[in-house]
C-alpha cells in the first residue's frame, strides 16, 4: 500500500506528520528562462514560504554546460522547473493558494502528491541557492507491461543500489507518486532527483564514477542501462539537468 505521508522527528522525540507534493511547471515561451528563473527563485518562492513546512525549487538553467550525462525527452514541450514541497494536508482547500501563486509565473502546472524516500542523503555538499552541483530531474512512467508492485520492485527494490554505486552521485530522492492533484496531470508512478559534481555533467567517467578507468566506466554504464530497463519502459523518461534551490528547510 502506497502511503503519502512523512514523518518528520522532532527535537522532543515526537513524530510530526506532514505530506509532499511536486509540481512541475513550463513557461510561455516568450518569456526568457533568466526572467522565469528570477521571479519563481525570487517573488514567488517568498510567496508560497509561509504556506509550507519546506520548500526546494529545480530549475533549468542556461548556464549549466551542455555535456555527456544522460538527457531524454518524452514530454514536449518539456518541464521548466520542479517545485517540491512539504504541508501539512494536501488538502485542496490548503493548496489553493500555493497553486493560486505558482499561476502567477507559470503557462502551464501538473502537480502530484508523493511518498518521499532518500536511500542516499547528502551529506557532502550543503543545500543552497544554488546547491553544488547539478540535480538531475526524472520523470519516470511505469510499463504497461508491469504490474504497478512488480513495477515498484524493480525499481525501489532492484535498481537502489546499482544507481548509487555505479554513478557519483552524492544525493537520490525517489518519490512513489500516490496520485496526481491537478487536472490535468501526467501519468507518472515517479518522480526522482539525483544530484551530482558539476564536472561529472561533462565528463562521462566522472558521472559514472569511473575516473581513469575505462573498463570501469563501461561496465557501469552497462549495469544501470540494464537495471533501468527493468522498470523504464521503450518510451523512454524525461531526464532533465537542473540547478537545485533549497528554499526553505525544516526547522
Amino acid at each position: 500500500m502506497i502511503s503519502s505521508v512523512d514523518a518528520l522527528r522532532t527535537p522532543d522525540g515526537l513524530e510530526d506528520w506532514m505530506e509532499k507534493l511536486i509540481y512541475a511547471l513550463w513557461r510561455d515561451d516568450g518569456r526568457p528562462r533568466d526572467a522565469f528563473n528570477a521571479a519563481l527563485l525570487g517573488e514567488v518562492a517568498d510567496a508560497i514560504a509561509p504556506h509550507v513546512r519546506a520548500l526546494r525549487i529545480n530549475v533549468r538553467d542556461d548556464r549549466l554546460p551542455q555535456g555527456s550525462n544522460p538527457v531524454f525527452v518524452v514530454t514536449e514541450p518539456q518541464m521548466e522547473a520542479a517545485v517540491q514541497l512539504w504541508v501539512d494536508t494536501a488538502y485542496p482547500p490548503a493548496r489553493a493558494p500555493i497553486e493560486a501563486v505558482l499561476a502567477t509565473v507559470a503557462s502551464r502546472i501538473e502537480g502530484w502528491l508523493v511518498a518521499e524516500s532518500t536511500p542516499l542523503p547528502n551529506r557532502l555538499h550543503p543545500p543552497g541557492q544554488p546547491t553544488e552541483g547539478f540535480s538531475q530531474v526524472v520523470f519516470i512512467e511505469k510499463p504497461d507491461a508491469l504490474d504497478h508492485e512488480t513495477w515498484r520492485r524493480n525499481w525501489q527494490d532492484g535498481h537502489t543500489e546499482v544507481a548509487i554505486v555505479t554513478q557519483s552521485n552524492f544525493e537520490y530522492v525517489q518519490n512513489l507518486v500516490v496520485r496526481p492533484v491537478t487536472d490535468p496531470a501526467g501519468p507518472y508512478a515517479a518522480i526522482v532527483e539525483e544530484c551530482f559534481p558539476i564536472a561529472a555533467i561533462t565528463d562521462k567517467q566522472l558521472y559514472y564514477d569511473a575516473a581513469g578507468d575505462p573498463a570501469k566506466l563501461a561496465a557501469n554504464e552497462a549495469a544501470m542501462l540494464e537495471s533501468c530497463a527493468r522498470f523504464i519502459g521503450a518510451r523512454g523518461c524525461d531526464c532533465i539537468p537542473m540547478r537545485q534551490y533549497e528554499i526553505k528547510t525544516f526547522g
